[in-house]
């Protein structure tokens, strides 16, 4: 049972299963009183695979399934892998290996097909989209505007969240409207690396204590994330993996703690249907 009595949440982090800290860093997070995690895969490039057709990201996916179910032992509660197509990918196709938007878009496309198998077979519990948080031209823009509403598509037939990467914007009402009108609730879009206010998607706050008292004082659903990278070239980036309970107990010290549990208990039970407490051992 966690000192802080209450279920801890990251809701967006990265494990590396081969080449960096992995399941160490779970254990960190634990030791420091978190209990629950939501593992992001990392860029498919990043694991080695440069994929020609949708089942290549197989690989990417099963890796970080592996390594979810390790660090899942680590913890009190319970870590739950959440897969898709890094919007990244999509300058990396036409940039660099001379894809068209379009057959990037589809190649894309059929990544977010394959994730969804895994929702709806288990074990995965939501799926990731976005588009470039950067300048990208009208024709990249407009692929990855399509890729990120067939998420929406997928997500709301297999029932499930999409965590979405995107520019950073206090307002992406545009963007949960796609998703409404996919059959996805808005409140089961979430943006990552979101501020302390979001309009349209459910904000996964940076734990920075400036943007959480935003999130805090507000009534509003939002979760808490690190998006830690668990990369051995940058230990700690973006975010290390104690930020999340630290910030928890800071929360708690300063009075927040309804808004602790609208982040770590009534906010990831809305958006994913998960339950903190049932799945937090209390032994």
């Amino acid at each position: 049972m966690t000192d802080l009595d209450t279920p801890v949440l990251d809701n967006h982090l990265h494990l590396d299963p081969d080449n960096a800290r992995g399941v160490e860093a779970a254990k960190d997070f634990a030791r420091s009183g978190g209990t629950h995690l939501l593992v992001v895969n990392k860029p498919s490039w990043h694991l080695g695979v440069e994929p020609e057709a949708g089942d290549d990201f197989r690989a990417v996916f099963e890796r970080t399934i592996e390594v979810v179910d390790r660090a899942s032992e680590a913890l009190d509660g319970t870590a739950w892998p959440v897969l898709g197509v890094h919007p990244g990918l999509v300058s990396r196709l036409v940039d660099e290996r001379e894809f068209s938007p379009a057959a990037a878009r589809d190649l894309m496309q059929a990544g977010i097909d394959v994730a969804a198998e895994y929702v709806a077979d288990g074990p995965a519990v939501a799926l990731k989209s976005g588009r470039p948080h950067y300048d990208v031209d009208d024709a990249v823009r407009e692929a990855s505007n399509a890729v990120m509403r067939h998420a929406f598509e997928r997500g709301a037939a297999v029932d499930c969240a999409v965590q979405l990467h995107t520019e950073a914007s206090e307002d992406l009402t545009e963007v949960a409207e796609w998703a409404a009108d996919a059959g996805l609730a808005r409140e089961r879009v979430v943006k990552h690396y979101a501020a302390g206010r979001l309009a349209g998607p459910t904000p996964s706050v940076m734990s920075e204590k400036d943007r959480l008292e935003v999130a805090a004082e507000s009534d509003a659903p939002f979760l808490m994330e690190t998006d830690y990278v668990d990369d051995p070239d940058r230990p700690g980036a973006v975010m290390g993996p104690r930020t999340v309970p630290r910030r928890v107990r800071w929360l708690l010290e300063e009075g927040y703690d309804d808004a602790v549990r609208r982040a770590h208990v009534e906010t990831p039970r809305r958006v994913y249907d998960l339950d903190t407490e049932a799945t937090l051992d209390r032994a």
